[in-house]
């Protein structure tokens, strides 16, 4: 699980609270009213979802699971298979690594790999690499989009339910008695459109996103091992290049597997 989303959205739902009581309401008065919510919540999602590929829509509980949980990928891990599989390949030839590149779990390096195997030539590699991580970076532009114009059509839906409401407080002016309540229900779709937006579709389009560019990132590097793998590059060096991808806390683990192997084979 992420903790930083959860933590993140759950603290800003206590903030609102804490505010209400502080102002003498009560945390109730958020669902007083279920028109507001239903307005609010399911218009926006219904309407951002008419301005989706069917693909797409299929997919929002896996947007959502991803807002939340995320998959740590282990890059100095990473890195220093790539120097030993560049190591092996200069001592035993490209083809030496066919049965290896097999049996990696990464969908995205086994490809490289085995195109590099297969004597393609760099160029049409790095074409080839790039053109996937372009198509992943559209595909991933889809879940984002959703939930930002979910966050965009939320507030609008907001001020409907307020004018809706508004509507009806007219029709209540001889009964000043009712007034308050009505016009307090009017204003609580303008709240709920507000929180919505702001407490949870624009959030998870924004952990989105910062995962997105994660993943881009984490496939350049692997993109940039291949090549340097392809070209006979010393392990060393591949390990340095690749290392300028990771946080500086985290190339000390790098160097450390570095050191870690060269005592295995010593």
């Amino acid at each position: 699980m992420d903790l930083a989303t959860i933590i993140g959205l759950g603290a800003s739902l206590v903030v609102v609270i804490v505010v209400m009581i502080l102002d003498g309401g009560t945390p109730m008065e958020l669902l007083a009213h279920p028109s507001a919510i239903l307005l609010t919540l399911v218009g926006s999602m219904v309407c951002t979802i008419s301005t989706m590929p069917f693909e797409g829509v299929v997919k929002i509980p896996i947007y959502i699971s991803k807002a939340f949980i995320s998959k740590k990928v282990n890059l100095p891990e990473i890195i220093n298979t790539l120097a030993s599989m560049a190591d092996k390949a200069r001592r035993e030839g490209l083809l030496a690594l066919e049965e290896e590149s097999k049996k990696i779990p990464d969908p995205f390096l086994r490809q490289g790999i085995m195109l590099v195997v297969d004597g393609t030539d760099p160029s049409q590699v790095r074409a080839i690499l790039e053109l996937e991580i372009k198509n992943m970076e559209e595909r991933h532009e889809i879940g984002i989009n959703f939930f930002n114009t979910a966050g965009g059509f939320s507030p609008t839906f907001g001020i409907i339910g307020t004018v809706m409401g508004l509507i009806s407080v007219l029709k209540q002016l001889d009964d000043p008695g009712k007034l308050a309540k009505s016009i307090a229900a009017a204003f609580l779709a303008t709240l709920w459109g507000l929180l919505s937006a702001n407490l949870i579709w624009l959030p998870i389009g924004g952990k989105l996103a910062l995962r997105s560019k994660e993943e881009v990132n984490y496939r350049h590097m692997l993109l940039e091992g291949i090549l340097s793998l392809q070209a006979g590059e010393n392990p060393r060096i591949i390990k340095e290049k690749l290392s300028t991808f990771l946080p500086p806390a985290e190339r000390k683990h790098a160097e450390g597997g570095a050191g870690a192997q060269a005592g295995a084979k010593a």
